[in-house]
C-alpha cells in the first residue's frame, strides 16, 4: 500500500504588476483567473523513480498537481516578494526525493518565480530549488516549464529520471533558429550585426554588416528574428525609439526595475531625440564655445543657469523625472550641474602636465594599449633612421640604450586609424593618426618625450603619409601646440578605447559566451552555475547598445572622432583578436610590458614595477584563477571528465564555431581536453566580464568627465604659421585649444553618457558576491568561494594600503588621485571603483 504524505514548501515570487506599476489590468485579470480556477499549479518530479511513456520517454515519476492558494491575497502594494504555502502530496516510498518541479501558468499575465523550498523531505531533509525566471502564461510555451534543485551534476552523472527534462530544457532554449522572437520566448541563437543600419532611412544611416564575411569579421549577437528592411533585405529592420526597451533578448536576461530604473536606459536614446536639439538651442542663444577652461570647470559648479524656456518645459516633459535628475542635475532648479570628476577635484591644472598625460596610460581609463619599444614603426619620424628625426631627451641614454635596458615605450595608434583617416576628415572631424613615444624615467614614471602626428598623403594612399613630429615644449605657441599634440593623441585613444577596449574586447567578445553557455550547459552543470553569475544584464546592455549606441547615426558616432567610420574600425581590430591572449598574463607579455618568470607571485615579472593596472590586475587575475581552479578541480579531478562531458565539448564547439565563427579556424583555440585547458578559458572569461571590464568602464567620468583631459574628437588641425588662427594660437592659447577640441554641446552630450555609464545600478553584485546564497548544495564549493570572497577583501586593503604610502607615485600622479578601479567593492553610484561580476553597464 502507497504511504502517501504531505511535503509542505514556500515559493517566493513577484507578480507582474509589482514591476510594472500602471499595468493595473494584469492585477485584475489574475484576480478573475483565480475566481474561474485558472491557477497556478505545480508538480514536483522525482530524481530517483522513473516512468515509461507511451512514445518511449523515460523520466522522473511526477507528484499530484498542487495548486498555488491565496492569490488574491498575497498582493503587496509595493516591489516586494510575495510568499505563497504549497503543500504537495509526495508517495516517500514510490516518489523518492524531488530533483525537478514542473509549474504551469494558467494566468493570463506572467511572474518572476524566484525560488521553492521545500521543508522535511523524507530521508532527505530540505531541498531548494533556485529559479529566478518569469514565468508566462503556459499557452505560449510548447514544453512545460521545468526547474531543478540547486544540485550539481555532471551529464554523466545526472539521474537517469531527470536526464529527459535535463535535455529538453536545452532544446527549449536553442530554438529553431527560425522566426520573429517574442518576449516570452526563451531562445538564445546567433545572428550577425547585421541589425545597426536603417536603409529605410537613408544611406546616411546604413552601415557594413559585422559578422560572416573575410571582410568584416565580428563576435556574434542574440538573434532577434525581426523583420528584414525594404530597402535592402540583407539587413534586420529596426525598432522606433519608443519601443527601444522592447528589443528581444531572453526575458531573463532582462534589467530588473531597480536596474532599469538606475540607469533609465530608455533616457540614452532620448538624449538623441529631444535633450540634444533643447540644448542646441538654449546653449546658441547664450554662447557658442567654451572660451576659457573656467567655463568647463563651472559645468560642475552650478553656475551655467538655463532658463526656464519651452524648449526645457519640453525635454521635462518626454523624460522620466530620475532620468531628467541625473542628466540635468536640475533637482527642480534650473541649472545644469554635473558632479566634479576626480581627475580635478584636488587640483584643476595637473591633468596639463606631461607626466599625467604619461600616468594615465599605465593607470587611466584605457591602460591596456601602451607597449614597450623594441623596433620602430619603419616608416615613422620617430625611427632615428627615417629622414627628419630629432633627437630625444633620453636622460644621458642613446635610443639604442634605451631601448636595449626596456627604457622607451610607445602610445600607436597609427595603423588602426590611418586606413579610415582620409575618411573621418571629410566630416566635421578633424583629426591625426597619432604615435607617442615615452621614457621610463629612474623614479619610475614615465615622460612622453616625442608626438607623432600623420595624415595620409594628399595625392592617394600610394604614397606614404605626412607626418611632423612635436617635442616637449611648455611656453609660447610651442607650448600651446605641444598641449594641442597630446589632445590629438587623446582623442585617437579616446575613441580606441570606447570602440576597442571597452565596446570590442568586453560587450561584444563575451556575448557569443552567454549564448552558447545556455544554448549547450545544463542549469545543473558545475561550468554554468560557475559562469553565470558573469553574463548578468549583459545580453540586455547589448542589445540597447545596438538600439541608441552603436547604430548608424547613433549616440556614440555623436561622441567618438571616427564617427559612421567607428563600427569598421573596431572590426580591423577584431582581425586580430586572439582568445588566448585576453588573459592578462597573456596580454601583457604580447606588448612587452611583462617577461615570464616562474619565480613572480603571478608568474609574470612586470619590467615597469609601478604599472597601476598591471598590478592591481594580476593580484584580481591571480585571486580568480585560483577560484575557478579550487572549483574545477572538484568536478573534473581527471582530464578524462573533462573529454567525456558532452555538453561541455558542445558548449566549446559552438564558442569557436558559431559565437566566435568566423575565427573556428584559427590554431590558438584551447581543444578542451584538460583541466589546465577548462581552468585558463573559464579565469579569462571570468577576467573579460568583470575586471576587465571594471577597468575601462568606471573610470570614464573620473578621467573622461573633464573634456580637456580626455577630449573625444577634434575640430582642426594644428593652426599653420601666417593664418589667422595661428595669431589666435599666440595672443589667446587657451580659447584655440578649446577651438580645437570637442564642441561645447557634443562635451555636454558626451558628459551626460559617460557619467551614466560610470554609476553602479542599486542592484549591483560585486566580484565575490552572488545573487542569492544557495547556489549549491555542494560544500566544497560554498568553502572555495568563502576563500575567493577572503582574498578579495585582503587584496582590496592591500591597494588601499599601496595608495597611501607614497612609495607609488603612478598610483596617484599629479592629480592626487588614487588608482581604485580595481578594489572588488563599492558603493552605488559614481565611485570609480568596483569590480561587478558581469559586463553590466
Amino acid at each position: 500500500m502507497q504511504e502517501s504524505m504531505k511535503i509542505k514548501g514556500s515559493i517566493v515570487l513577484m507578480k507582474k504588476n509589482l514591476f510594472e506599476l500602471n499595468d493595473v489590468t494584469a492585477s485584475f485579470h489574475d484576480r478573475l483567473d483565480e475566481i474561474l480556477g485558472h491557477k497556478v499549479s505545480l508538480q514536483l518530479v522525482s530524481a530517483v523513480n522513473i516512468i515509461h511513456t507511451h512514445d518511449n520517454k523515460v523520466h522522473g515519476k511526477h507528484g499530484k498537481p498542487a495548486i498555488l492558494e491565496n492569490w488574491t491575497s498575497k498582493t503587496p502594494k509595493t516591489a516586494t516578494d510575495a510568499i505563497f504555502d504549497v503543500s504537495f502530496d509526495w508517495d516517500k516510498e514510490n516518489d523518492g526525493v524531488p530533483g525537478a518541479f514542473i509549474i504551469k501558468n494558467n494566468h493570463h499575465h506572467e511572474f518572476y518565480l524566484k525560488t521553492l523550498t521545500l521543508e522535511d523531505v523524507p530521508g532527505h531533509g530540505r531541498v531548494h530549488f533556485i529559479c529566478y525566471s518569469w514565468v508566462y502564461p503556459a499557452k505560449f510555451y510548447k514544453k512545460d516549464r521545468v526547474f531543478f534543485s540547486n544540485q550539481t551534476y555532471l551529464p554523466s552523472k545526472t539521474p537517469p529520471a531527470l536526464k529527459y527534462y535535463r535535455e529538453e530544457e536545452l532544446e527549449s532554449l536553442r530554438g529553431t533558429g527560425t522566426g520573429k522572437l517574442e518576449e516570452w520566448d526563451r531562445v538564445y541563437d546567433y545572428d550577425t550585426y547585421n541589425d545597426l543600419s536603417n536603409p529605410d532611412k537613408g544611406a546616411k544611416y546604413t552601415r557594413h554588416i559585422l559578422g560572416g564575411t573575410n571582410e568584416y569579421p565580428y563576435p556574434r549577437r542574440g538573434r532577434t528574428g525581426r523583420p528584414r528592411t525594404k530597402t535592402d533585405p540583407r539587413h534586420e529592420g529596426r525598432l522606433s525609439i519608443f519601443e527601444s526597451l522592447k528589443i528581444y533578448v531572453p526575458r531573463d536576461e532582462r534589467f530588473n526595475p531597480v536596474k532599469m530604473s538606475d540607469i533609465a536606459a530608455y533616457g540614452l536614446k532620448l538624449i538623441i531625440q529631444f535633450l540634444v536639439p533643447g540644448v542646441k538651442a538654449l546653449f546658441d542663444k547664450t554662447f557658442n564655445e567654451f572660451d576659457k577652461i573656467d567655463e568647463i570647470v563651472k559645468l560642475y559648479e552650478g553656475e551655467i543657469k538655463l532658463s526656464d524656456a519651452p524648449v526645457l518645459s519640453s525635454i521635462r516633459d518626454r523624460i522620466p523625472s530620475e532620468m531628467l535628475r541625473e542628466l540635468l542635475r536640475t533637482d527642480g532648479e534650473p541649472v545644469l550641474k554635473f558632479p566634479m570628476p576626480q581627475v580635478i577635484k584636488a587640483d584643476k591644472s595637473a591633468w596639463r602636465t606631461d607626466e599625467e598625460f604619461a600616468r594615465e596610460m599605465l593607470a587611466g581609463i584605457n591602460p591596456v594599449v601602451i607597449r614597450r619599444l623594441q623596433k620602430f614603426p619603419k616608416k615613422s619620424k620617430l625611427n632615428p633612421e627615417v629622414e627628419g628625426h630629432k633627437e630625444y631627451n633620453l636622460d644621458g641614454l642613446t635610443v639604442h640604450e634605451a631601448i636595449q635596458n626596456y627604457r622607451l615605450y610607445i602610445l600607436d595608434h597609427h595603423d588602426v586609424v590611418m586606413p579610415f583617416l582620409r575618411g573621418i576628415n571629410t566630416t566635421a572631424t578633424k583629426t591625426y593618426a597619432t604615435r607617442t613615444l615615452l621614457f621610463l624615467k629612474e623614479d619610475g614614471t614615465l615622460k612622453p618625450v616625442a608626438i607623432e602626428l600623420c595624415l595620409p598623403h594628399p595625392e592617394g594612399d600610394e604614397f606614404e603619409d605626412l607626418s611632423t613630429v612635436y617635442m616637449p615644449a611648455e611656453h609660447g605657441a610651442e607650448g600651446t601646440i605641444w598641449q594641442m599634440a597630446k589632445a590629438y593623441v587623446a582623442v585617437n585613444d579616446s575613441g580606441y578605447h570606447q570602440l576597442i577596449s571597452h565596446w570590442l574586447h568586453t560587450h561584444a567578445a563575451t556575448e557569443p559566451f552567454i549564448i552558447a553557455t545556455n544554448r549547450q550547459l545544463s542549469s545543473m552543470h558545475p561550468i554554468y552555475k560557475l559562469l553565470h553569475p558573469h553574463f548578468r544584464d549583459t545580453m540586455n546592455i547589448n542589445a540597447l547598445a545596438r538600439q541608441t549606441l552603436i547604430n548608424g547615426g547613433g549616440l556614440l558616432e555623436k561622441t567618438v572622432f571616427p564617427e559612421k567610420f567607428s563600427m569598421d574600425m573596431s572590426v580591423v581590430v577584431y582581425k586580430e583578436w586572439v582568445f588566448t591572449e585576453q588573459a592578462l598574463p597573456a596580454d601583457l607579455i604580447k606588448r612587452g610590458m611583462a617577461v615570464e618568470d616562474s619565480q613572480s607571485p603571478h608568474g609574470v615579472r612586470l619590467i615597469i614595477k609601478d604599472y597601476p593596472f598591471a598590478v592591481d590586475g594580476l593580484e584580481i587575475w591571480s585571486a580568480i584563477k585560483t577560484w575557478v581552479k579550487d572549483y574545477c578541480s572538484i568536478y573534473y579531478p581527471t582530464d578524462d571528465i573533462i573529454q567525456e562531458d558532452y555538453e561541455l565539448q558542445s558548449w566549446w564547439t559552438e564558442v569557436r564555431e558559431k559565437g566566435h565563427g568566423d575565427k573556428k579556424d584559427e590554431p590558438w583555440w584551447p581543444k578542451m581536453q584538460t583541466r589546465n585547458e577548462l581552468i585558463e578559458s573559464c579565469t579569462t572569461i571570468i577576467w573579460l566580464a568583470s575586471a576587465l571590464h571594471a577597468a575601462v568602464n568606471f573610470g570614464q567620468y573620473p578621467y573622461g568627465g573633464y573634456l580637456p583631459n580626455r577630449p573625444a574628437m577634434s575640430r582642426r588641425f594644428i593652426p599653420v604659421p601666417g593664418t589667422p588662427d595661428y595669431e589666435e594660437l599666440e595672443s589667446n592659447p587657451e580659447k584655440a585649444f578649446l577651438k580645437t577640441i570637442t564642441s561645447q554641446l557634443l562635451s555636454v552630450l558626451g558628459i551626460s553618457l559617460v557619467e551614466i555609464l560610470s554609476r553602479h545600478s542599486a542592484d549591483e553584485v560585486f566580484l565575490g558576491q552572488r545573487d542569492y546564497p544557495e547556489w549549491t548544495t555542494d560544500e566544497e564549493p560554498q568553502k572555495a568561494f568563502e576563500r575567493f570572497g577572503s582574498k578579495l577583501k585582503e587584496i582590496e586593503s592591500k591597494f588601499e594600503e599601496m595608495n597611501t604610502n607614497g612609495k607609488w607615485r603612478n598610483r596617484v600622479g599629479p592629480v592626487n588621485m588614487p588608482y581604485t578601479l580595481l578594489y572588488p567593492s563599492s558603493e552605488v553610484g559614481l565611485t570609480g571603483k568596483g569590480i561587478p561580476n558581469s559586463v553590466s553597464i
